[in-house]
């Protein structure tokens, strides 16, 4: 298959009324193990490569470039994201590079700031046939739009949304990154009242926090991409900690990265299942 653009997989999701996986990726091991669990269960996914993660590479070249190799050689729809860019230049990047969407984090610029910066951003990535995602959650943006407690203020997602023409808003609405536990507990009728205020998809993010029941009721009420890290990462380290534990001499990365690759994969499949992706076929 080709590399498919964002919009076809989110749009058909909130049409029909079910989530969309949007995993993150930290090297190609992560990359290839959520699209064999999107291949499993035949049905799309998008892979996310964050800021920080590009960092990690030296660049976002090498990554990116490879979770684009294995997009379009996946035997389901996979479209390919920048997660959680608060640099102007890397969104530029990414859409130069063939990323079908962004996510422009201008949550900590002042908002009136955050409004003109995101509104060039998306002017640019327009002309490029690039989506883009912004988030609002507190105004000024000053603990973060997912700290513990912010709220998304329904009549300013929509004047945020009309001033900035962003494809996709991420709200606040109870969640919040990096969670190593799934006790987060979201305001389902805000979600309610913030998919009635604004045109586009809404987005969850920090969703490792969330159960499986709170995703099922976060997807009924209207989200529709679901954003997953540390979920992921926890999948795959605690299957590297068993195997080594298990084998402490071996030395050959692949005898336990490949496990770890498995177990992503697995749970990938089954979080698609979880958010009503059959809806998508």
């Amino acid at each position: 298959m080709t590399l498919t653009f964002t919009h076809d997989i989110v749009h058909i999701a909130r049409k029909k009324g079910v989530g969309v996986g949007a995993f993150n990726v930290i090297q190609i091991e992560h990359a290839t193990a959520i699209v064999a669990g999107a291949e499993a269960v035949g049905l799309p996914v998008i892979l996310q490569i964050s800021e920080n993660t590009a960092k990690y590479h030296g660049s976002l070249e090498p990554i990116g470039m490879a979770a684009l190799a294995v997009a379009r050689a996946a035997e389901v729809p996979v479209a390919v994201h920048l997660d959680h860019a608060e640099s102007v230049q890397l969104v530029r990047h990414a859409a130069e590079l063939g990323f079908t969407s962004v996510m422009f984090d201008g949550a900590k610029l002042p908002y009136e700031e955050n409004v003109a910066t995101t509104r060039d951003v998306t002017a640019y990535c327009h002309a490029r046939d690039v989506l883009v995602e912004a988030e609002l959650g507190e105004i000024g943006g000053k603990n973060g739009a997912h700290a513990p407690g912010v709220r998304t203020d329904p009549d300013e997602a929509r004047e945020f949304v009309a001033a900035t023409g962003v494809d996709f808003l991420a709200v606040a609405v109870g969640s919040s990154h990096a969670m190593l536990t799934r006790d987060a507990v979201l305001d389902v009728d805000l979600i309610s009242v913030l998919r009635e205020a604004v045109s586009v998809p809404l987005v969850l993010h920090g969703s490792s926090g969330v159960d499986d029941v709170g995703l099922v009721r976060a997807t009924r009420a209207g989200m529709t991409k679901i954003n997953v890290s540390t979920h992921l990462n926890k999948a795959f380290t605690r299957a590297i900690r068993d195997r080594l534990t298990a084998n402490p001499r071996v030395a050959d990365p692949r005898t336990y990265v490949g496990p770890a690759r498995d177990a992503v994969a697995a749970e990938a499949a089954r979080l698609l299942r979880v958010f009503g992706g059959a809806g998508l076929h």
